[in-house]
């Protein structure tokens, strides 16, 4: 058997995979129907939140600069994105944006934490606000830890890839 026919020995068994699929899925729905307070209780204590910066000048190995970051945010950092949004005085979210997330392309891995899988996903979020005709589309890759626990799955960590250098929307004021 040579390597390329040999199982994949990082693959989690079935019942993980859905779980953690539908646990995306989910998050997704949360966020578009404006759920953000029930969202925020799927982040684990100890979440790190990132999107690095993308430049379309070096070569694709290294065009992710893990060093400069357009969002770096832990979970007391979301929690105050979401309670600013809650005051209406968030001009980036006034009027709110209406998204849809489509999550799709999803592979999950074991680590070597107990408790702990990756899971990688494509996300492409559709965002339209007020009565403005134009409308954001943001494509991005997802690279996920998720922590699994007995009250159900919690995002550990998220980084964003960017699939556009520069950005075609006013403001990254939604979660992907």
């Amino acid at each position: 058997m040579t390597a390329a026919e040999a199982p994949d020995t990082l693959a989690v068994d079935p019942a993980t995979y859905t779980l953690v699929a539908q646990f995306l899925a989910h998050e997704a729905r949360l966020l578009d129907e404006g759920r953000e307070e029930e969202w925020f209780a799927l982040l684990d204590d100890e979440l790190l939140y990132t999107v690095p910066a993308r430049r379309s000048t070096e070569p694709r190995s290294m065009e992710v600069d893990r060093t400069a970051w357009r969002i770096r945010d832990t979970k007391a950092h979301i929690r105050t994105r979401i309670a600013r949004t809650n005051t209406g005085h968030a001009y980036s979210e006034v009027p709110p944006s209406r998204t849809m997330r489509l999550v799709g392309g999803v592979e999950v891995r074991t680590t070597d934490e107990p408790g702990v899988v990756e899971a990688y996903s494509s996300l492409l979020l559709y965002r339209q606000r007020g009565i403005d005709v134009h409308f954001d589309l943001v494509p991005c890759r997802r690279n996920d830890r998720v922590r699994l626990t007995d009250a159900g799955p919690r995002l550990l960590s998220r980084e964003v890839i960017l699939t556009e250098t520069s950005l075609k929307t006013a403001n990254l004021g939604v979660f992907l």
